[in-house]
This record gives structure tokens, C-alpha cells and sequence, in this order.
């Protein structure tokens, strides 16, 4: 793997250090930041047209606020989640997903006082212990954003709609949107044993954890990759042949709004989403790429959360997405995204003399917002411009003996190799207008 940074290409080869980054985490270098700004960037801007507002929580909580809401039978909490004991012998949790805490927040704040719905979003880590693979980590990042406080149909749509936007932003042309309800806890428990009695007939089939699934969590049945279980999954009942009235019309309005919005969506009976604090509406976003990791993002209606939390029924829909998976796909399709800015110029010198000159020139260019670096140490002038070409600066400005005498400095074109002697004086209106 060649890493680039600037114009000089940093090898393979790796250092002795004593010491590795925990397998399932990495490093985000200074050339992998133009993805991040780029992705960041986005969901911000996005969120402030929706009028989002920004919301961090910490990336420690009481790990019972993830038992409690996303529930047993989950690889989540069964497998995934990290927790210990503090020195007070509280039980806490990395952070094993967004939604959750945004719900303790907005309880323990009182935000259930403000004008509803309440309109969040989060960027932030998020830690399972997985089977790291590409695009799937155990130390991954998260944006989401969260609609508080209201059962309107509507506001489904926006979460979609938000969604597409913010993927069609980043470049992305050809993805899917996979819908489904799950109905509600009226309509799911005659939903479960339906599906209990289906599976019931394939046990010898079923992997390992579909059978405790089966006694545990039936929902999950459907959800998982193993193709023998996929099968079965084919010819399992429509968990829109057992919507409850209530659900049915609301599901028919969400699809009657995205129609009207002309936003494509393919109806997927089998989709049920990772988390059990899901109501009705859910949704996924693949790509269409062959080969393409899997779902760009999802989210869909949580009606019971808050309630479960000690709160009082408090309606609310939300997406996430990885960042990760996001770059990854982003990288596969060859998206471009906007470079990071790099400083204009860089500062050389020749004698003591003419550092003092250098360390005052670019304290002056940083004072007037214009990006430079100064040499350091005691290279020679062609290291020292071997450096500013490594660096991929527009412009060299050398200050040597005859400089300093005169209070001037060399202005050299990076690109051109043309130079020209100007005042000091005159450094920073040259750089502002080039």
C-alpha cells in the first residue's frame, strides 16, 4: 500500500515500535483526513437545512441503557458490547450506538418541554466487538440524526428524504432504498409466533444462533446472512399481513409521501434492522455496486424507546450511517472530494540572522490568515526546497545575508521555478493576490 502525502510517497515499511493500535481500530492519518472533512462537512450543512441541531454525548454510559433498549437476542448486547466495572463498581458501556443515549439526553435535559419534535444529529465513535472486516470496525464512527416528539408520517419521509440528500451530496448516484414497517407492539406479538410456527418446520437447518433467535428473538430470524437461513427466510410470512390498522395507514402514507416526493423506495418485507427499539417504518440504503459492502446507511421509527427509558410515550424516527463504510464506498466508486486547503508558502532562510527574519515574516503571515510553514533545523537551501516541493507549496519565499540587509526576500514560483526579489513589506499583499 503506497501512502501519499504531498509529493513523497511513504512506502510500506513500518517503524519498530513497540506497540499497535487494538485490532478492529485505526488511525486516521493526515491523508485520510480529506475524506473525513469531506463526509462531515456534508452532514453538517445538511442537518442545518433540516434544522438539525448538533448534540454530543458521551462516549461512556450506564451499560443498562443498552441492555434495557436494544434488548437480548441481539448481537449487540449478547456479543458486541464493551463493558466494566468503575472503581465504584458501576457497570458502564462504550458507546454502542447513537440513538440510545440521544433518548437518555433528551430525558435528562428535559428537552420534552421544548417545541416538538425535537431535532438532533450526532457524529461521533461508536465501539462493538466485531469480526473486523472492510468497512466494518470495532472502534467505528457514526453520523445520525434523530426526530423527537412526533408520530406524523411526514416526518418519516423527511428522515428518507434527508437521506438520499445527503448520499446524492457525497457523489453517490446508484443506491436503493429498501423499505418496510414492522409494525407496532399491538400488531408484532401475532407477527413473532407466525414466524415461530414457520421456522419451526426447518430447525435442522437453522444455524446456531437462529435457533436461540427462535426461542429468544424471532425478528432476528430474518435477519440473518447465512445463506441456509436466507432461504428459509424467502418463504417466511409478510409482517405486512399482520399490520394492525394502525400501522397499516401509516405505512401507506409514508410510501403515498415518498411517491409524492418522487423518491424511489422498493418495498422489502424481510428487512427488520439490527436494533429491537424499532416501530413501523424502517429503511436501509444499499448500493447498487457489485461487491459493494453492505448497507450505506438506515435508520426508522422508534415509538417505545423513550418510554422504556422512564419517560412517557414519546414518538420519534432517526437515521445513521457509518463513516467508514461511507469512505470505503466513496474510495470503491472513485468519488472525488474536495482537497483539504495546504499552506501557500514556505520559508526558508540562510543564517541565524535570517532565521530571526523567517520566524518574524511568518508569525506576520499567520497574523494576516495566510496558511505558510517556516523551515526548521540547519539544512541546506536545496533541502530546505526539496522540503517546500515535498510539501506541494505554490511559493518559496528564501530570505538570506543580501535580504536581510536590504528588507527584502526572493518570491519564488513553485510551479514555474520564475523568482523575484520584493520588499518584506510587500510579502503579504504578493501572496493575497496570487
Amino acid at each position: 500500500m503506497l501512502l501519499h502525502y504531498g509529493k513523497l510517497n511513504i512506502n510500506d515499511r513500518k517503524g519498530d515500535c513497540l506497540y499497535k493500535a487494538p485490532r478492529g481500530t485505526s488511525d486516521i492519518l493526515p491523508q485520510e483526513q480529506t475524506y473525513w472533512k469531506y463526509v462531515e462537512e456534508k452532514a453538517a450543512f445538511l442537518c442545518q437545512l433540516y434544522g438539525y441541531q448538533p448534540l454530543t454525548t458521551p462516549i461512556l454510559e450506564d451499560a443498562q441503557l443498552f441492555a434495557r433498549t436494544v434488548a437480548g437476542g441481539t448481537d449487540i448486547v449478547d456479543k458486541e458490547m464493551y463493558t466494566f466495572e468503575d472503581r465504584s463498581g458501576q457497570k458502564l458501556a462504550l458507546r454502542a450506538e447513537g440513538t440510545a443515549p440521544v433518548c437518555r439526553a433528551y430525558l435528562e435535559h428535559g428537552l420534552f418541554n421544548l417545541p416538538q419534535p425535537v431535532k438532533l444529529y450526532y457524529i461521533g465513535p461508536a465501539f462493538r466487538y466485531e469480526r473486523p472486516q472492510a468497512g466494518r470496525y470495532r472502534q467505528h464512527h457514526q453520523f445520525g440524526y434523530e426526530a423527537l416528539g412526533e408520530a406524523d408520517p411526514a416526518l418519516d419521509v423527511e428522515i428518507i428524504e434527508m437521506a438520499q440528500r445527503f448520499l446524492l451530496s457525497l457523489g453517490f448516484s446508484e443506491f436503493s432504498i429498501q423499505l418496510n414497517s414492522i409494525g407496532c407492539k399491538l400488531c408484532q406479538p401475532k407477527y413473532r409466533e407466525a414466524l415461530r410456527q414457520h421456522y419451526s418446520n426447518y430447525t435442522t437447518y437453522l444455524c446456531p444462533d437462529c435457533k436461540v433467535r427462535l426461542l429468544r428473538n424471532p425478528l432476528r430470524l430474518l435477519d440473518c446472512k447465512k445463506i441456509s437461513c436466507q432461504k428459509i427466510a424467502e418463504t417466511a410470512p409478510k409482517i405486512t399481513d399482520y399490520l394492525c390498522p394502525e400501522c397499516q395507514a401509516h405505512f401507506q402514507s409514508v410510501q403515498q409521501y415518498l411517491e409524492a416526493l418522487v423518491i424511489p423506495f422498493q418495498l422489502n418485507y424481510r428487512l427488520v434492522r439490527g436494533l429491537d427499539y424499532y416501530t413501523r417504518t424502517v429503511f436501509e440504503i444499499e448500493p447498487h455496486e457489485e461487491g459493494a459492502q453492505s448497507a450505506l446507511g438506515g435508520g426508522g421509527r422508534y415509538d417505545n424507546l423513550i418510554e422504556q427509558l422512564g419517560g412517557k410515550h414519546t414518538p420519534a424516527v432517526g437515521f445513521a450511517a457509518g463513516i467508514e463504510r461511507l469512505i470505503l464506498n466513496l474510495k470503491k466508486q472513485k468519488i472525488k472530494v474536495s482537497v483539504l486547503p495546504k499552506p501557500i508558502a514556505f520559508i526558508a532562510y540562510l543564517g541565524e540572522e535570517a532565521k530571526i527574519e523567517a520566524i518574524k515574516l511568518a508569525f506576520e503571515l499567520h497574523q494576516a490568515g495566510i496558511a505558510v510553514i517556516k523551515a526548521t533545523g540547519d539544512k541546506s537551501l536545496k533541502g530546505q526546497l526539496r522540503q517546500a516541493n515535498s510539501l506541494c507549496t505554490n511559493y518559496a519565499i528564501i530570505i538570506g545575508e543580501k535580504e536581510v540587509k536590504n528588507h527584502t526576500a526572493v518570491l519564488r514560483d513553485m510551479i514555474t521555478n520564475k523568482q523575484k526579489t520584493i520588499p518584506l513589506a510587500e510579502v503579504i499583499s504578493s501572496l493575497k493576490q496570487n
